[in-house]
């Protein structure tokens, strides 16, 4: 079903709108939002080697369903909802093994979320989302769009994972298994948290960010080419650096700020984490 989906999806991508047929078009856009929706389908997914690649036809099938959509009011008594018809709320029951505690929480249609999820109120997932099995989302964090999200990964309160549909070809913010996201934490610009790292509250990935390995002495970066990548069970934590080069900034004791890796993930963090597994 991909493969011809996708042959589906780049055909009216590159006809122009008056040639095609609308019928033809929403009907490919509901096949797609229902193989994300299964999971059959990703945003982004690893090669052998571990590296991280967009899918460009799904995220353009996606913005073609925004392209189509209309506006419709999907509001009841105690819930205003006003949205495109191509996506309303992703249809979940008892059946698909979601806990979805009540609250303000939305998960959008196009959104893969596995079985044994937990998601605590407030909390917001998009379209192209991948959430994998046993993971938390709590309260107001938001897992953005295409964003993909590992097994057994706590998102804490207010961790803000970021999304992105364009440009297609841009890599998501990918978060691999068994991860800990602490609160606040904020995720943008197609950075990699390898599995079983660890980010301490308030910690801050872009693709400007330097990343200071204290165990190792390094400094890690994004390239053109290669996204900002957290290490495989590292423990990061915010910190700050000193602004070099400036007369003024060394009269005020002025700095930058700079995550730190302070240690690699040992018995003992794994230890101090076991209380995600008491609030699933």
């Amino acid at each position: 079903m991909p493969d011809s989906l996708r042959d589906r999806i780049d055909l009216l991508i590159n006809t122009p709108p008056p040639e095609r047929d609308e019928a033809e078009v929403r009907q490919a856009v509901d096949d797609l939002l229902g193989a994300l929706n299964a999971g059959a389908v990703r945003a982004a997914a690893p090669d052998a080697d571990g590296a991280w690649h967009a899918h460009s036809w799904v995220k353009q099938g996606i913005l073609l369903g925004f392209q189509i959509g209309a506006m419709k009011d999907y509001s009841t008594r105690a819930f205003p909802f006003f949205d495109k018809n191509t996506y309303p709320l992703k249809p979940l029951s008892m059946a698909d093994g979601v806990r979805l505690v009540p609250g303000g929480s939305s998960i959008r249609t196009g959104a893969y979320v596995a079985p044994g999820v937990v998601c605590m109120p407030p909390m917001y997932i998009n379209v192209g989302a991948y959430v994998d099995e046993g993971s938390m989302v709590d309260s107001h964090a938001l897992v953005g769009s295409c964003a993909q999200i590992g097994k057994h990964v706590h998102l804490s309160a207010a961790a803000q994972i970021g999304g992105v549909l364009e440009p297609v070809h841009a890599t998501p913010v990918v978060v691999e298994d068994d991860v800990f996201i602490g609160g606040g934490c904020g995720l943008y610009e197609g950075c990699i948290v390898r599995s079983g790292a660890v980010l301490a509250p308030d910690v801050t990935l872009t693709a400007s960010t330097r990343l200071y390995d204290l165990v190792n002495e390094t400094v890690i970066t994004s390239t053109d080419d290669q996204p900002l990548e957290v290490p495989e069970r590292a423990v990061v934590v915010p910190g700050a650096r000193q602004v070099q080069g400036s007369d003024f900034a060394a009269e005020h004791g002025l700095s930058l700020y700079a995550p730190l890796i302070v240690k690699y993930r040992d018995a003992k963090t794994d230890a101090a984490t076991v209380l995600e597994d008491a609030l699933r």
